[in-house]
Protein backbone atom coordinates (compact mmCIF):
# COMPACT_ATOMS: atom_id res chain seq x y z
CA UNK A 1 0.00 0.00 0.00
CA UNK A 2 1.17 3.55 -0.79
CA UNK A 3 2.44 5.87 2.67
CA UNK A 4 -0.12 8.16 3.63
CA UNK A 5 2.23 10.89 2.27
CA UNK A 6 2.78 9.74 -1.22
CA UNK A 7 -1.68 9.44 -1.25
CA UNK A 8 -2.21 12.98 -0.25
CA UNK A 9 0.92 14.08 -2.80
CA UNK A 10 -0.92 12.04 -5.22
CA UNK A 11 -4.39 13.39 -4.49
CA UNK A 12 -2.71 16.88 -5.03
CA UNK A 13 -1.28 16.22 -8.15
CA UNK A 14 -4.84 14.79 -9.01
CA UNK A 15 -6.65 17.71 -7.39
CA UNK A 16 -4.52 20.35 -9.66
CA UNK A 17 -5.54 18.67 -13.21
CA UNK A 18 -7.76 20.25 -15.41
CA UNK A 19 -7.77 20.48 -19.33
CA UNK A 20 -5.51 23.90 -19.31
CA UNK A 21 -2.53 21.86 -16.78
CA UNK A 22 -2.75 18.24 -17.86
CA UNK A 23 0.91 18.16 -19.58
CA UNK A 24 2.24 19.42 -16.42
CA UNK A 25 -0.20 17.54 -14.69
CA UNK A 26 0.70 14.33 -16.45
CA UNK A 27 4.36 14.74 -16.06
CA UNK A 28 3.97 14.90 -12.70
CA UNK A 29 1.50 11.77 -12.70
CA UNK A 30 4.57 9.63 -14.07
CA UNK A 31 6.46 9.82 -11.40
CA UNK A 32 3.52 7.45 -9.00
CA UNK A 33 2.90 5.27 -12.31
CA UNK A 34 4.93 3.22 -15.09
CA UNK A 35 4.13 4.53 -18.26
CA UNK A 36 1.90 1.48 -19.46
CA UNK A 37 -0.46 1.96 -16.40
CA UNK A 38 -0.70 5.97 -16.90
CA UNK A 39 -1.28 4.98 -20.88
CA UNK A 40 -3.93 2.72 -19.87
CA UNK A 41 -5.86 4.82 -18.50
CA UNK A 42 -5.92 7.57 -20.74
CA UNK A 43 -6.49 5.18 -23.40
CA UNK A 44 -9.46 4.63 -21.80
CA UNK A 45 -10.55 7.87 -21.38
CA UNK A 46 -9.79 8.79 -25.13
CA UNK A 47 -10.92 5.51 -26.90
CA UNK A 48 -13.24 6.98 -28.64
CA UNK A 49 -12.90 10.47 -28.78
CA UNK A 50 -12.06 10.51 -32.37
CA UNK A 51 -15.93 9.04 -33.44
CA UNK A 52 -19.42 11.40 -33.61
CA UNK A 53 -21.19 11.27 -30.28
CA UNK A 54 -24.07 9.08 -31.97
CA UNK A 55 -21.39 5.87 -31.77
CA UNK A 56 -19.34 6.27 -29.02
CA UNK A 57 -19.09 3.62 -26.46
CA UNK A 58 -18.82 4.80 -23.23
CA UNK A 59 -16.19 3.70 -21.62
CA UNK A 60 -16.25 5.54 -18.06
CA UNK A 61 -19.78 5.87 -16.77
CA UNK A 62 -21.01 7.62 -13.55
CA UNK A 63 -24.45 6.21 -12.48
CA UNK A 64 -26.59 8.58 -10.27
CA UNK A 65 -28.36 6.50 -7.67
CA UNK A 66 -31.44 7.94 -5.88
CA UNK A 67 -30.12 8.17 -3.11
CA UNK A 68 -27.30 10.50 -4.19
CA UNK A 69 -24.20 7.99 -4.10
CA UNK A 70 -22.54 8.29 -7.10
CA UNK A 71 -21.34 4.25 -8.78
CA UNK A 72 -18.74 4.01 -11.32
CA UNK A 73 -18.00 1.32 -14.08
CA UNK A 74 -15.44 1.31 -15.84
CA UNK A 75 -15.33 -1.13 -19.64
CA UNK A 76 -11.98 -2.67 -19.68
CA UNK A 77 -10.49 -4.79 -22.31
CA UNK A 78 -11.87 -8.38 -20.84
CA UNK A 79 -14.68 -7.01 -18.64
CA UNK A 80 -16.90 -4.28 -16.92
CA UNK A 81 -14.97 -3.28 -13.64
CA UNK A 82 -16.99 -1.67 -10.72
CA UNK A 83 -14.48 1.32 -9.60
CA UNK A 84 -14.90 2.80 -5.84
CA UNK A 85 -12.52 5.87 -6.09
CA UNK A 86 -13.07 7.74 -3.26
CA UNK A 87 -13.93 5.56 -0.22
CA UNK A 88 -13.49 6.84 3.23
CA UNK A 89 -10.21 7.80 4.40
CA UNK A 90 -10.36 5.40 7.53
CA UNK A 91 -10.11 2.41 5.03
CA UNK A 92 -6.73 1.14 4.49
CA UNK A 93 -6.92 1.75 0.95
CA UNK A 94 -8.86 5.07 -0.23
CA UNK A 95 -10.31 3.39 -4.07
CA UNK A 96 -10.61 0.28 -4.70
CA UNK A 97 -11.93 -1.55 -8.35
CA UNK A 98 -13.01 -5.26 -9.03
CA UNK A 99 -10.18 -6.40 -11.62
CA UNK A 100 -8.10 -9.03 -10.97
CA UNK A 101 -4.85 -5.98 -11.40
CA UNK A 102 -5.59 -3.94 -8.86
CA UNK A 103 -6.16 -7.73 -6.92
CA UNK A 104 -2.78 -8.67 -7.56
CA UNK A 105 -0.93 -5.35 -8.06
CA UNK A 106 -2.64 -3.41 -5.09
CA UNK A 107 -3.68 -5.87 -2.71
CA UNK A 108 -1.15 -8.60 -2.97
CA UNK A 109 2.12 -7.94 -4.00
CA UNK A 110 1.71 -3.86 -3.36
CA UNK A 111 4.00 -2.92 -6.69
CA UNK A 112 1.26 -0.10 -7.73
CA UNK A 113 -0.61 2.56 -6.24
CA UNK A 114 -3.89 1.87 -8.07
CA UNK A 115 -5.25 0.11 -11.08
CA UNK A 116 -5.66 1.71 -14.51
CA UNK A 117 -9.67 1.44 -14.37
CA UNK A 118 -9.20 3.50 -10.73
CA UNK A 119 -6.58 6.13 -12.41
CA UNK A 120 -8.97 6.26 -15.33
CA UNK A 121 -11.46 7.10 -13.21
CA UNK A 122 -10.31 9.61 -10.97
CA UNK A 123 -9.02 11.21 -14.24
CA UNK A 124 -12.23 11.16 -16.14
CA UNK A 125 -13.78 12.61 -13.10
CA UNK A 126 -11.47 15.93 -12.89
CA UNK A 127 -11.68 16.25 -16.92
CA UNK A 128 -15.27 16.09 -16.80
CA UNK A 129 -15.16 12.66 -19.29
CA UNK A 130 -17.57 10.88 -16.97
CA UNK A 131 -20.66 9.81 -19.21
CA UNK A 132 -23.48 10.10 -16.29
CA UNK A 133 -26.61 7.44 -16.58
CA UNK A 134 -29.35 7.64 -14.04
CA UNK A 135 -29.86 4.08 -12.22
CA UNK A 136 -33.09 2.73 -10.31
CA UNK A 137 -32.19 0.83 -7.16
CA UNK A 138 -33.15 -2.26 -9.46
CA UNK A 139 -31.03 -1.29 -12.29
CA UNK A 140 -27.79 -0.77 -10.02
CA UNK A 141 -28.82 -4.79 -8.33
CA UNK A 142 -29.02 -6.17 -11.78
CA UNK A 143 -25.18 -4.67 -12.84
CA UNK A 144 -23.98 -5.79 -9.73
CA UNK A 145 -25.23 -9.46 -9.83
CA UNK A 146 -24.31 -9.50 -13.58
CA UNK A 147 -20.70 -8.91 -12.41
CA UNK A 148 -20.53 -11.80 -9.14
CA UNK A 149 -21.43 -14.16 -12.15
CA UNK A 150 -18.43 -16.39 -12.30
Amino acid sequence: MASAELATILNQVLEGLTADTIDDSLEKLRFFFPETLLLGALDLIDRDSGKPSTIRIPYIILYKTPWGRPQYEVLGSTATYTVFPGLPPVATATAYCTCPAYAYSVLLSETQIMCKHVLATLLALRLSRCVERPVTADELASMIARQCKV
